[in-house]
């Protein structure tokens, strides 16, 4: 199995993402090192696509083809994939969009799953920092809250311990996504269907990983 990505860099920061599987974004200081952490992820991102119901494969650590490459931002350097390529500009057919928002779905499911199985506290960093888990959950709900308007939607954010209302906030984000797309922006602003499903499923997938990472392990 290949896998087609696109490449953001700054002198930073780096990201690579697979441009048909959202989600699936990694950074690092150099291009090839977020092609090395891509990889790395990969079999983990598999778990997503389980879930989503769609067969992902084996994937190789030299399984990826660039198919673009763009400077970053300020944003790419602080740590967000945030250029939108030609690869998410393309048109998006209604069966394309179920696809997309499985995937989006699949990566909101695996966030919930691991914040369920994770303790409050997590493991600090080297100089004792990094959030909490329900400091993470809020902040992942907040983000949310800015990515929906992004998209044309004025929902109010809901709270981070209300899970119903999480549900119905997700559903009417993917009820967006599911729409087809000649791959114009949304809601006339700058996001499309391909980088919204991409950005979205990312931040739910990297802080999913961040809090996995951090927990501390049994004696």
């Amino acid at each position: 199995m290949r896998i087609d990505v696109v490449i953001e860099t700054t002198p930073t920061k780096s990201f690579a993402s697979a441009s048909e599987w959202p989600g699936l974004s990694r950074s690092g200081k150099m291009p090839d090192l977020a092609l090395q952490a891509l990889a790395a992820a990969a079999p983990r991102y598999a778990t997503v696509a389980r879930e989503a119901g769609l067969d992902f494969g084996v994937v190789e650590p030299d399984g990826f083809d660039v198919v673009e490459r763009a400077p970053g931002d300020s944003s790419t350097a602080f740590g967000v994939p945030h250029v939108i390529f030609d690869a998410d500009r393309r048109a998006v057919a209604s069966a394309e969009a179920g696809r997309l928002i499985a995937l989006v779905a699949a990566s909101w499911v695996l966030f919930d799953r691991i914040v369920a199985g994770a303790p409050a506290e997590l493991r600090k960093g080297p100089r004792g920092g990094g959030r909490d888990r329900d400091k993470i959950v809020r902040h992942v709900v907040e983000a949310d809250g800015g990515y929906e308007r992004e998209i044309g939607l004025r929902l109010p954010v809901p709270p981070p311990e209300d899970g119903l209302a999480i549900a119905r906030f997700r559903t009417a984000m993917l009820e967006v996504l599911r729409q087809p797309s000649d791959g114009s922006p949304l809601a006339g602003r700058k996001w499309t269907t391909r980088y919204a499903a991409r950005r979205i499923a990312w931040h739910a997938l990297d802080h999913a990983w961040e809090i996995e990472d951090r927990i501390e392990p049994q004696p």
